[in-house]
Formats: C-alpha cells, sequence, structure tokens
C-alpha cells in the first residue's frame, strides 16, 4: 500500500511540531517554577522561621541569666517569673525548630545536640535531691553560654544554608528564562523552516505545472513535468503528464493523418491540374471563351490547393525531422534584396512602400537560402497584406549588441495583433479574429516560418500593439 504525502498531512505534522515544542517548554518552564516555589518554599517556611526562633531563644536565654542574678541579688518574686517566662519561651522556639523535623524537613545536627544537652539538664536537676526547690529552674552560666555558641553555631549555618538557596534561586530563574527564550526561538525557528519546506513543498510543483503549461502554449508537448511529491500536486501533477501525453499522441496522430492525406492528395490534384492545363492550351481541342475562363479559375484553384498540400506536407517533414537544413555562409543583403524583388508586383499592387535598412558592414550569417528565403518572404508578404493602401513596410538588418546574431527585423504600420492573441500566432492553423475576416488561408506560414528558423539555432518574435502596427523580428547566428 502506498503512502500518500497529502497537504493535510503536512501541515498537521507541522501543526504537531509547533504544539510539541511549545508545551515542551511549557513543560520546561513548569519544572523550573516548581523548583524556584520549592526553594522558596524553604527559605520561608524552615530558614526564616530558624532565623526568627534562634534569635528570640539566645535573646531567652540572656532574659534568664539577667533574671537568674536579679533574683539572687533583689530576692524579688517577679524576676522569678520572669524568669520561668523566658525559660517557656527557650522551650516554645525550641521545640518550633524540632517540629520542622518532624516534617521530613532538614535541619542541623547543632539544633539536635541543643535539645538533648537541655533535655539532659532538665532530667539532672530533677535527680538532685540536696537542691532548694527555688533553685531547680537555675542554669548554670557556663552551660547557657554552651546553648548560646551551639545556636550561633545553628545560625551561622542556616544563614549559609539561604545563602545557597538563594543562589540556587538565582539560578533557576536563570534557567526558566534561558528555557523560556530558547523555546521561544526553537518554536520561530521551526516555524521559519516549516514555512518554508510547506511553501516550497508548494511553489515547485505550481511553477512545474506553470512550466509545463507554457510549454503546451508553444506546442513543446515533449516534455513532461516532474513529480516531486506524492500530495495532490504529485496527483495534479500525474493527471498533467497523463493529459499532456494524449495530446501528443492526438497530434501525432492528426499530423499522420495529415501528413498521408497531403501525399495521397496531391498527386490526382496535379494529374487534375495538368488536365486542366492541357486542355486550357487546347492540346484536346479548341475552347470557346467562356470554357476558357472557367478553366483558367479551376486551374488557379487547383493551385492553391497544391500549394496548401506542399505546406502542410513540408511542416510535417519540419516537424519529424526529415528535412535537413544544410547551412553555410550567405550575404543576408542578398536574400533581402531578392526577397523584395519577389513580393514587388504585391506592393505595388497596394500601393506600399518597402524600405530596407541595412548597417555598414553586415557580417555573413549560417543558414540554408532556400528555406531561409522562405521565411522572409513570408514575414514581407504579411506585412504587405495587412498595411493599409498608401503604407509602409520597413525591413532591417543589423547585428545585435554583442555582434554574435543577426537581426532582421520587418515592421508594418497595419492594424496590429491584441496581445491576448501574441503567443498563439506561430501555432498551427491558428488565424487571429481580425485575419481570418479579410484574408484566406489555413495558418501555416508562421509555423513553418518558426520551424526554419528554430533549426538554424535562431530565434523569432513578434512586437505588436493594437492599431499600432506589427514588427517581427528574426535572429539568426553570425557566421
Amino acid at each position: 500500500m502506498k503512502i500518500r504525502h497529502r497537504i493535510t498531512n503536512k501541515l498537521f505534522a507541522w501543526y504537531f511540531l509547533l504544539v510539541l515544542i511549545f508545551y515542551g517548554t511549557i513543560l520546561v518552564f513548569y519544572v523550573n517554577v516548581q523548583k524556584i516555589m520549592s526553594i522558596s518554599e524553604d527559605i520561608v517556611n524552615k530558614n526564616y522561621k530558624i532565623s526568627s526562633s534562634s534569635k528570640k531563644m539566645i535573646e531567652d536565654l540572656l532574659n534568664m541569666e539577667e533574671n537568674e542574678q536579679k533574683y539572687r541579688i533583689l530576692k524579688k518574686k517577679n524576676y522569678l517569673d520572669y524568669f520561668i517566662n523566658a525559660q517557656k519561651d527557650f522551650e516554645t522556639n525550641l521545640n518550633e525548630i524540632l517540629q520542622l523535623k518532624s516534617n521530613e524537613t532538614l535541619i542541623s545536627k547543632d539544633w539536635i545536640e541543643l535539645d538533648n544537652s537541655y533535655r539532659k539538664f532538665l532530667n539532672s536537676l530533677k535527680d538532685t535531691k540536696e537542691a532548694d526547690s527555688s533553685e531547680l529552674l537555675w542554669v548554670p552560666e557556663e552551660m547557657i553560654n554552651e546553648w548560646i555558641q551551639r545556636i550561633s553555631k545553628a545560625r551561622l549555618q542556616n544563614e549559609h544554608d539561604v545563602e545557597l538557596a538563594t543562589r540556587e534561586l538565582n539560578h533557576q530563574g536563570q534557567m526558566t528564562v534561558k528555557s523560556g527564550l530558547i523555546g521561544l526561538g526553537v518554536s520561530i525557528i521551526m516555524g521559519l523552516l516549516g514555512s518554508i519546506f510547506l511553501t516550497r513543498s508548494m511553489i515547485l510543483p505550481i511553477r512545474e505545472l506553470q512550466k509545463g503549461i507554457k510549454s503546451i502554449a508553444k506546442e513543446s508537448l515533449s516534455e513532461q513535468i516532474r513529480i516531486r511529491s506524492k500530495d495532490e500536486f504529485g496527483e495534479l501533477a500525474a493527471a498533467f503528464n497523463e493529459m499532456t501525453f494524449r495530446l501528443k499522441e492526438e497530434e501525432r496522430m492528426r499530423s499522420d493523418f495529415i501528413s498521408m492525406l497531403s501525399h495521397e492528395t496531391r498527386t490526382p490534384l496535379t494529374s487534375i491540374r495538368e488536365s486542366v492545363n492541357m486542355i486550357v492550351e487546347e492540346v484536346m481541342g479548341p475552347i470557346n471563351d467562356r470554357q476558357r475562363k472557367f478553366l483558367e479559375i479551376s486551374s488557379s484553384e487547383i493551385g492553391r490547393i497544391c500549394d496548401l498540400m506542399n505546406h502542410l506536407i513540408q511542416v510535417s517533414r519540419l516537424e519529424s525531422g526529415v528535412i535537413k537544413i544544410q547551412p553555410y555562409p550567405l550575404d543576408p543583403s542578398i536574400l533581402v534584396s531578392k526577397c523584395r524583388y519577389h513580393l514587388k508586383p504585391l506592393a505595388e499592387s497596394n500601393d506600399i512602400t518597402v524600405k530596407i535598412e541595412m548597417s555598414k558592414d553586415i557580417p555573413l550569417v549560417m543558414g540554408d537560402p532556400e528555406n531561409l528565403q522562405q521565411v522572409i518572404l513570408n514575414l514581407m508578404g504579411n506585412a504587405i497584406k495587412f498595411s493599409p493602401r498608401g503604407g509602409r513596410v520597413l525591413v532591417r538588418v543589423e547585428p545585435d549588441e554583442n555582434i554574435q546574431m543577426l537581426r532582421v527585423s520587418i515592421s508594418d504600420n497595419g492594424p496590429g495583433i491584441p496581445e491576448e492573441e501574441q503567443s498563439f500566432i506561430f501555432n498551427k492553423y491558428y488565424r487571429a479574429k481580425n485575419v481570418r475576416k479579410h484574408s484566406d488561408g489555413v495558418g501555416l506560414g508562421l509555423s513553418i516560418s518558426k520551424h526554419i528558423i528554430e533549426a538554424h539555432n535562431g530565434t523569432i518574435w513578434v512586437k505588436s500593439a493594437l492599431g499600432h502596427g506589427s514588427t517581427f523580428e528574426v535572429r539568426l547566428p553570425i557566421a
């Protein structure tokens, strides 16, 4: 089973890739934010609490020591109450810090050692029976100093942890911004690359199709367009190639049929024309004037049909490559002058002036004189035919800018050719709309001229504007 890469599938894959990158960026961003929140939560719930409680614990220990000394000197009961309250606050703050451990939060071992030392001291007081009941509460100064040192050490450790956590928080923030920028950059790059890929995958087949359509307009049906993909554009290209193949086959069959018909018809037409000529020449006996008139009309029409058949045969031979061009150096000025001489009666009958402009030192060209003369006669004849009475036909012969080709341009001041028809006038059997009403013919002259010029490795084209005449230009390689 063949897999077809539909345009919809390409668009969906591109969209899915962008969505994947987007949500991947969001996921990384979310993970980093969660780490930041976790670090911030530790700082708020653990480090700040330890810092605050440890500060109060040191104050409580100092208050206990101060009230103990005041009580010993002044023997006032309210100092004893102050001592007991300070001790309770100390125990409360210590328990708050130890409570963090029960919540699965890591705390410094100094707090555990402090708690053990404090509990051990309380137990030792309870076991002492010799001391006075009022003195059981007092804490020795050296013990208070030891606890303050432990608390200070734990506070330093906590401050160090806060510093590390703050650095980690800054690092995670930078990573979050970096991952966001990277994700945005990757999304933009993939979006651009995807756009370029999709645009290219659509534009290239369209250009190939456009090229193929232009080739049909130029009768170049032999080349098929390349199938670049297996999507809808590929199917369109395949359908176009199939259509081109069928058109080429139909064109070949039509050309073969016309060639066969022309060959088969030319022989009996030649016999008929010779028979009519023999009758006109009274070989078969005398004829009257009326019979002579109709026989001359018949001979003229038969001659027209024979010329048409010869043109059809010539087109068939040019397309099949049977006629071989045998070029050799020739003088274009002589060629153009001969053509003007042949067309002089037609130009004088229509009161048309034919002017020839030639540059100095015209180079020789490579060409077959008989075929090139047919092209120049056809172009000059058309210019004379379509020029208004009393008009002028201008023939220019000059080398091009690079002196590699010779340019022969034939201009008239006739009605001109509509722009939409200019790309078709070199096609076989095509005749412009304004030509069909005023002139006979089957539209083979320009097609034959094009084949002959291209066989000489030259080019032919037309420049025309409606109402401003036409200029046909031929370029031929210099000898």
